[in-house]
Parts: structure tokens; sequence; C-alpha cells
């Protein structure tokens, strides 16, 4: 049973519309944009989409970019996969990030390729097993937030893909000081449930190609078929898939009611902090598409917002 059909039943087994509900956003509204870059200029980028269908989108003045680092946006690379923040109805392009990837897993192995570094990791029951390269000109940034690289410990970092191989080029986070399977337990729960959970809201490239919705810790097993489900530092509430989240980015007052499409279950082994604006609460409550994510205000490079979940 899919997603949209799940969640159509429990709306009419609960009495809800199953149409998200409408919210205030005191921001103007985001459009995000991917595919493969076709064309390219200082004031414009050709962009087809994964539909086929090709998308001219102006670039604003103001506009940045990026591609293993900062770069002006005329110069990024044809055929490169881009993500596009756009204001506008998503005809004018903010933020550019060509060939950006997450990579996010629980060490397996290290190796060397030369003077740069190998890892392999286990990325979960749904993503498998990826191997990371870390150039030796990235290793001194990687290492500093990720100070045990030893099996068992978790990893994360943003890079690009080229070629088929993921290169970490910055870390996107620090690394919990605990092993994978020691993630520290949800503090006591006071005053019943809450509406509204803070944490960190997260972003990972495990989903289809210009999917919306988000990835969710704490999936019941039997609903997920996954037996790493339900585990989160963080007092979540038990959801299934097909389940509407409502996600606020806190710091760009900007929100969407978005569709629970994955399991989330390495998402809450990390049980860490988002200080991009102040600081949050531990944990990440949800991780979100590329597509979501930038629509919320996100940047793909920072990695993370402060954000605010509840039921849609």
């Amino acid at each position: 049973m899919d997603v949209e059909r799940r969640h159509a039943l429990a709306s009419a087994v609960l009495g809800r519309s199953p149409a998200p509900s409408a919210m205030e956003q005191e921001s103007p509204a985001l459009t995000g944009v991917n595919g493969e870059i076709r064309d390219v200029s200082p004031h414009l980028v050709i962009v087809e989409t994964p539909e086929g269908r090709e998308e001219r989108l102006v670039i604003a003045p103001w506009a940045t970019a990026w591609h293993a680092g900062p770069i002006a946006p005329g110069d990024l690379p044809l055929g490169a996969r881009v993500v596009i923040r756009a204001r506008q109805s998503g005809r004018v392009a903010e933020c550019l990030w060509a060939g950006i990837t997450r990579i996010t897993g629980i060490i397996v192995a290290l190796g060397r390729q030369g003077r740069d570094r190998t890892v392999e990791l286990d990325c979960g029951p749904h993503r498998g097993t990826r191997t990371v390269v870390i150039p030796y000109g990235a290793s001194g940034r990687v290492h500093v937030r990720h100070p045990r690289m030893e099996p068992g410990y978790l990893f994360d970092a943003i890079g690009t893909r080229e070629d088929g191989v993921a290169f970490a080029r910055l870390p996107a986070t620090s690394q919990p000081p605990y092993r994978a399977v020691a993630v520290p337990p949800p503090p006591p729960a006071y005053g019943g449930v809450q509406s509204r959970i803070s944490g960190t809201a997260a972003w990972s490239d495990a989903f289809d190609e210009g999917e919306a919705g988000v990835a969710y810790p704490m999936l019941e097993r039997a609903d997920s078929g996954c037996q790493d489900a339900e585990t989160s530092c963080v007092g979540l509430p038990y959801l299934a898939l097909g389940s509407r989240v409502y996600v606020s980015n806190v710091c760009e007052s900007r929100a969407a009611v978005l569709p629970v499409v994955a399991c989330g279950c390495l998402a809450g082994r990390f049980c860490d902090r988002c200080v991009e604006c102040g600081t949050s609460p531990r944990g990440r409550v949800v991780e979100l598409s590329p597509v979501s994510f930038v629509e919320l205000g996100g940047d793909l490079v920072k990695g993370c917002f402060n954000a605010r979940v509840g039921m849609g």
C-alpha cells in the first residue's frame, strides 16, 4: 500500500482531512528544483528535471553556488546534478548546489588510497553499505569533528559525487561520543504528550530524486519492516509510514506538512545538536529529502536547521 493510500485511510478513520493543513508563514514561499544542468551563464540556468521537463531560471544577482566549495553560479559544470532553491514561483534561483551528496552511516572499516583515506559505512538496512573517500586536503576539517575514526562510531559528512565515487568535503556534524549501538535514552516525559517537539532536522540524498517527504526515526517495526527502528534520544511519538508530520524551521519562520515516506532508523542514532541558529535540543527529529529541506529554508552545506515537529 503506497504512502498516499495509507494516509487517506488513516484520515478517514480519524476524521481528518487527507489534505495538508494550511499554515501561515512569515516569509515568501520557496521552491526546490532539481535535475541536470543543461546550460548555465552568470544570469540564467537551464535544468532538465527527472521527469524530462526543461526549467529555465534567472540567477539572482545575490545568488550563491557550491560545487565542492563556493563557486560562481556561471562556473557550475554542465551535466552536473543540481539542487536549486528558488523564489517567485520557482523562476529566480538564489542558491545552487551541484553534485552535492551526504554520507551518513556507521563506520565499518578504514583504508587508504595514496594520501587519501577511505571509510566503509553501514548506512542502515534500507540504504546498504557505502564507501566514501576523504581527500587529503579535507582530512583536517573532517577529523577535527570526527575524532573517533573507528568501527562502530557514527560518521556524517557533506561532499560531492564524482563518477560514482563519494568524496567527503566537510563534516556535517560533530561526531557523537558514543558508539552507534549506545544511543542515550530519551529523557522522562513530563506533562503528557507534547503537541510540538523540538530538535534537529537534517537531510539525506537517499530519497528518490525530486521526492518530497521525511524519514522518521520512531516508526513501528511491524510497519516499517525494520528491526533498527524505534531508536531515538528524543521523546518522539510512534508513527506509521504515510503519516503527515508538521515540520517547522524555527529560524526561518517556514513550515510544511510532509508525508513520512521512509524509515529514519539511522537518523535516530544521532543525538547531536544544530547550532546554525542558536542551539537546538539534542536529537534528530526528522530527516528530509533535499527538495523539502531547501523549501523550508535549509542550506544543504550547513546540513541542518533547528526544527519543531508535530502531527499534521
